[in-house]
């Protein structure tokens, strides 16, 4: 079978239900707005599939390879003091950045969700630079250096699952203003269901963690001789300070300073190294035709074969990180609305994935071009690659040193992400949930940040485990194949099978793990189904079967966690309709009445500018926790609002991308004042206006 076809039917077929569903819920349609998003989401497959079929089959020309004649590579720490010095003072970039935006967080709605405020290409910049994450540089060099543009294959396969995203899932847990994902499960079914889920969400996001501070060790011990454990240490605590502070306003921001930064070093690194070969048509001419192919082999190498990947990366992987990762899911929830997060979404994959695949792979690629025009020598370490390729072509001093800053971008971006995530889950799901139901803003705020250094003293204790492994590669695949499968199938069917039980649910949840766990002990289980990759040597022992079918073992857990959902769901009595209200695909319009108070509907917003004006005090909305603002009959007329509507303040300046801006609901229209103009509480005016901007208009957006 040829992993170009095999990825094409069955991602289609995900795809294909994407569509399905769009279409029923009338966001597809054959004219206007609904042909445009249908354009684009076609465009988009056909891109990936013109873009990987070429890399595939293209006929292609190589150059001869040269000899190595140099004299070896250095041993010891690269770099000069200048460089380090850059990357020391980086360091301290990123805490005064997560500190000084992090000022003012007076509820865990502001910690966790930065007030739900943030602009669509905010949101995007903020989520690449947590894609590519602490483990990319170094594990997608390696790859990149041993098999090519086949290391791309992770960031080239989510648009899969865009439209079952984009029209299903954002919109429900959005307007359903739901906090962490286990309270999702609740909602939909018993607090058991989300007792599980939060187990097993916790020990994912933990042990994601636990990897990324292991690559992060494994980089300065590569740079520094730092040993590895201990390098870990300090990217955590440097990390856990700034989240500590801020939250996610912190994230977002520094995510958005760290983001640039990534993406202009991969492209650094391949114009240096284009220069060094002569030019970009020199890059690709020493880079062997083998290493230019979209996919690996489909079965035959263990250790990286295009059809486990395709099932651990493309559907296991792809599903949590959209869908369940609730790092990814708070970037969501942030954005001012469901229209904003569905452009972050589109964008990411669609235009800025494809940039990551460059940079993260640029050292393996440049290296690997290197060796082939004998600049570099041959069978260099592929886990030290990216440094060696960097060190190599940095001949200025100090450039060097913002290669390595901006890998530590990367290395933080991932963490500050994971971090919040397991603290609001600690936050939501267990303390309020069962220590302290009666507690205030206040202390949850504590206990949030309490546990964000807690979770990174857990991610921390990890590091030994995932040490374990021969590569990152192997143990970040290994990882995520084994624990997200019956996460990633409770999910799909309790948002698109509304005849999915709590039964089941509990049952998908549990048997999975167990089911998954079997395989580890007896990996003879997977055989069936593992598409013929064979068996690997492996050191006897009774876990030893953890490195036996690393990637394939996620479509065991898939087949396995899918027939027991659907089994016990047919031998269970169904869910009560009422209690999926919201919360089931179909449900959007009870999920935005619970989120503004009163029935809406997704439909095109209406902006327009007004001044602002303070009064004394304004009321709140008992049900939302929004406040009431009164607007004047002329903006009422501009923006076709009234009394009940949701209204979006902010600063006029698009760059700030909402970071001064806020919900707010209308309390009524108010026939005193002729001008456009909204009459607001000293809360909301000092979310939105200052002193020195009081003449300023300011931006109003009219929503559902």
């Amino acid at each position: 079978m040829d992993t170009f076809v095999y990825q094409y039917i069955v991602g289609g077929a995900i795809f294909a239900a994407g569509i399905y569903f769009a279409a029923r819920q009338g966001y597809l349609s054959a004219s206007g707005r609904g042909l445009r998003r249908f354009l684009i989401l076609g465009g988009g497959l056909l891109f990936f599939m013109g873009l990987q079929g070429y890399m595939q089959y293209g006929a292609m020309s190589e150059a001869a390879t040269v000899d190595y004649t140099g004299s070896g590579l250095v041993e010891g720490t690269r770099g000069t003091p200048v460089d380090y010095a850059i990357m020391g003072g980086y360091f301290l970039l990123i805490l005064m950045i997560g500190t000084w935006f992090g000022r003012g967080q007076k509820s865990t709605k502001d910690f966790f969700f930065g007030g739900q405020r943030f602009s669509w290409w905010l949101i995007a910049m903020s989520l690449i630079a947590t894609t590519v994450g602490s483990y990319s540089f170094v594990k997608y060099s390696k790859v990149a250096y041993q098999y090519g543009l086949s290391s791309s294959q992770t960031y080239l396969n989510d648009w899969f699952w865009i439209p079952l995203f984009i029209f299903g899932w954002l919109p429900i847990v959005y307007f359903s203003r739901i906090i962490s994902i286990p309270e999702y499960f609740e909602r939909r079914f018993t607090a058991g269901v989300r007792a599980w889920a939060t187990a097993l969400l916790l020990l994912y996001l933990i042990g994601y963690v636990g990897v990324n501070l292991f690559t992060m060790g494994k980089a300065l011990n590569h740079l520094l001789g730092w040993p590895i454990f201990w390098s870990a240490v300090l990217v955590a605590a440097i990390s856990a300070t700034y989240v500590t502070a801020g939250g996610q306003t912190s994230v977002i921001m520094t995510d958005l300073f760290q983001g640039v930064m990534l993406l202009a070093t991969g492209g650094v690194l391949l114009l240096l190294g284009a220069q060094a070969l002569g030019g970009l048509d020199g890059l690709w001419a020493h880079l062997p035709r083998g290493h230019r192919t979209a996919f690996p082999n489909f079965n035959t190498d263990p250790s990286f074969n295009g059809v486990g990947i395709f099932w651990q990366d493309a559907v296991a992987n792809s599903a949590v990180f959209y869908f369940l990762n609730q790092g990814v899911m708070m970037r969501f929830m942030a954005a001012r609305s469901v229209d904003e997060g569905r452009k972050a979404a589109l964008f990411v994959p669609l235009v800025l994935m494809p940039i990551a695949a460059c940079v993260v792979a640029s050292g393996g690629w440049v290296g690997r071009a290197l060796e082939h025009a004998g600049l570099l020598p041959p069978d260099m370490d592929g886990g030290a690659v990216f440094f060696i390729a960097a060190d190599f072509l940095c001949t200025t001093p100090g450039l060097f040193g913002l290669v390595m800053a901006a890998l530590t971008a990367a290395l933080m971006s991932t963490v500050d992400t994971l971090i919040t995530a397991v603290a609001a889950i600690v936050v939501n799901d267990v303390y309020r949930r069962h220590l302290s139901p009666n507690a205030n803003e206040t202390e949850l705020l504590r206990v949030a940040r309490i546990c964000s250094v807690g979770v990174a003293l857990l991610g921390i204790s990890l590091v030994p485990v995932f040490m374990s492994f021969g590569s990152i590669y192997e143990a970040h695949g290994a990882f995520t194949a084994a624990v997200t499968p019956p996460l990633v199938i409770t999910l799909l069917l309790s948002v698109f099978w509304r005849r999915f039980t709590a039964t089941a649910a509990i049952w998908t949840l549990a048997g999975g793990m167990v089911a998954i766990g079997a395989s580890i002990v007896f990996p003879e289980l997977i055989t069936p189904i593992a598409h013929g990759i064979p068996l690997k040597e492996v050191e006897p022992g009774l876990l030893a079967g953890k490195n036996q079918y690393k990637y394939i073992r996620a479509l065991y857990g898939l087949v396995t966690c899918g027939a027991i959902g659907v089994i016990v769901t047919l031998l269970t009595r169904p869910e009560s309709s009422e209690r999926m209200q919201g919360l089931v695909w179909g449900t959007v319009k009870a999920a935005i009445r619970q989120y503004k108070g009163s029935d809406g509907e997704e439909r095109p917003s209406t902006v327009g500018r007004a001044r602002i004006i303070r009064a004394e005090s304004a009321g709140v909305h008992p049900q939302t926790q929004l406040s009431m603002v009164r607007i004047s009959p002329s903006l009422a007329e501009l923006l076709s609002a009234d009394a009940g509507d949701l209204l979006h303040l902010s600063d006029a300046r698009w760059w700030l991308g909402g970071l001064r801006s806020v919900h707010v609901l209308v309390a009524a229209i108010d026939s005193d004042i002729s001008d456009a103009a909204v009459i607001s509480g000293p809360g909301v005016w000092a979310e939105v206006a200052t002193d020195v901007r009081a003449d300023r208009p300011i931006r109003v957006e009219r929503l559902y």
